[in-house]
């Protein structure tokens, strides 16, 4: 088994004064060579947006896209015609493919949205450009990991054009469970929203992660409390 351990406080940081963001992985202005991906997983920025304000109009490509609201309600527009709000949970993901604009805004004149960003390398070019959302409340599973994203030919309520699985985990107990890789090849980056916990030995608390492969199962013993992603990608 190899891993690679993120601490929260080694993450790439901006303030735009209407944005504050944590970047994973080399982003925009922030710059680490030995941070620039983990396999297909490119970006994981957790971002913290004013009231009223957010990102206008800008476009993307041959990126799949997933957003993850942790609080607050995130307002979206795009080129495909598609106009709503992504609240806390909920997910979206967009294939931008050949190419699509979008804008994202804090609906709250009052509140902060705060929300996970996270762009996957596709396994197909230039697909047409498609945009989905669904909420997670009847999915979730108390003290389990349970599938949110898939492959087009998973299981998951949500797909995009990579072989790549995310779970979302919420721990109320103290739990132990094992992770089996979907496929061998494929490395895991575990990302603790919230709380603590020990993962393939590692310990993690809070916005720390770990980077799991090169292993077919691994072990994570949470605690109460705890809020785990995982993200299983190609790493070639």
């Amino acid at each position: 088994m190899k891993k690679v351990f993120h601490p929260a406080d080694t993450r790439g940081a901006a303030n735009h004064g209407w944005l504050q963001a944590k970047h994973s992985f080399s982003f925009a202005s922030w710059y680490n060579p030995d941070r620039i991906q983990f396999g297909a997983l490119r970006v994981l920025n957790d971002d913290t947006i004013a009231p009223g304000m957010g990102f206008g109009t800008h476009p993307h490509d041959n990126m799949e896209i997933i957003t993850i609201p942790l609080k607050g309600a995130l307002k979206h527009k795009d080129s495909m015609d598609n106009i709503g709000v992504i609240e806390a949970d909920e997910i979206q993901v967009m294939s931008a493919g050949t190419g699509v604009y979008h804008s994202e805004y804090n609906r709250n004149k009052d509140q902060e949205v705060s929300l996970l960003q996270i762009w996957v390398f596709p396994n197909t070019q230039n697909v047409t450009p498609r945009y989905d959302q669904k909420n997670i409340e009847a999915l979730k599973i108390p003290n389990r990991l349970y599938p949110v994203v898939g492959p087009i030919s998973g299981n998951a309520p949500l797909w995009i054009h990579q072989d790549a699985w995310f779970h979302l985990g919420e721990f109320d107990q103290t739990t132990s469970l094992d992770y089996t890789l979907n496929k061998k090849e494929n490395g895991v980056y575990v990302f603790l929203k919230e709380g603590a916990a020990e993962v393939a030995g590692q310990q993690l608390e809070k916005r720390d992660a770990l980077g799991v492969w090169d292993t077919e199962q691994f072990t994570l013993n949470c605690s109460v409390h705890t809020r785990i992603l995982t993200i299983e990608v190609p790493l070639n």
